[in-house]
């Protein structure tokens, strides 16, 4: 075993079914059901035009600035699969440009992640192929390794295991356990048709405020 340098395989993902069902859920509303403990972090921003993101996580642990592993893991991916790249956040060097989004577009890819920089940002930004990343540089990467593919990795604290569900939208990123999708689905699904509804009755004038005034009474606030 050569560890940090390596590729494994992956023994589970998650369903197209349950990729299919998260694309009409809102990240928020599947953040707030795992109590807003889990999340990509604030860097991590959307670089495509439009379109949300939901797919099964290949992931990859790169060097900064190195893309080796990255061009292996577009090599065997899926189709339908979120490639995800720990590269540490540095944005020294960008990881992916055009020619590489091309590439993972023809493979079937649904979406890329980097805890890093990409280049080509108005190419990437013209389309509506899903890219997530955390800076541009014009600073193209070096190709030596070394890294690893299919082993779980981590993101500002949040954790993201092969085959995990990744899902993004224009609040950010997040990460599904595998073990999980069913419950948080459950949930987060709930909280979106009452959200809905709760737009109906603030458009209608009937939305119930009384909540504020108990709670601050409540919490012994000092009110004139």
């Amino acid at each position: 075993m050569s560890i940090g340098f390596r590729v494994l395989n992956r023994t589970r993902k998650v369903s197209t079914e349950w990729v299919e069902l998260y694309r009409s859920v809102p990240v928020a509303n599947a953040s707030d059901s795992m109590n807003r403990m889990t999340a990509g972090g604030a860097r991590l921003r959307p670089m495509h035009r439009q379109g949300v993101l939901s797919g099964a996580a290949l992931t990859v642990k790169s060097r900064p600035g190195d893309n080796l592993m990255l061009h292996y893991a577009i090599d065997i991916a899926e189709p339908g699969d979120v490639i995800v790249v720990d590269a540490g956040g540095d944005l020294s060097n960008a990881l992916i440009g055009e020619m590489m989004v091309a590439y993972a577009i023809k493979r079937g890819v649904a979406g890329i992640v980097i805890n890093g920089a990409i280049r080509d940002a108005a190419s990437i930004g013209a389309e509506d192929f899903p890219m997530f990343a955390a800076g541009i540089t014009h600073r193209g990467p070096y190709k030596d390794g070394p890294g690893e593919i299919n082993v779980p990795i981590s993101i500002d604290g949040m954790v993201v295991e092969p085959g995990d569900l990744i899902i993004g939208d224009d609040d950010g990123l997040l990460c599904i356990p595998y073990d999980h999708v069913k419950d948080v689905y459950e949930r987060a699904h709930a909280k979106h048709v009452a959200e809905q509804k709760q737009l109906e009755q603030i458009a209608k004038g009937e939305n119930d405020r009384s909540w504020v005034l108990n709670a601050l009474r409540e919490k012994g606030c000092q009110l004139a």
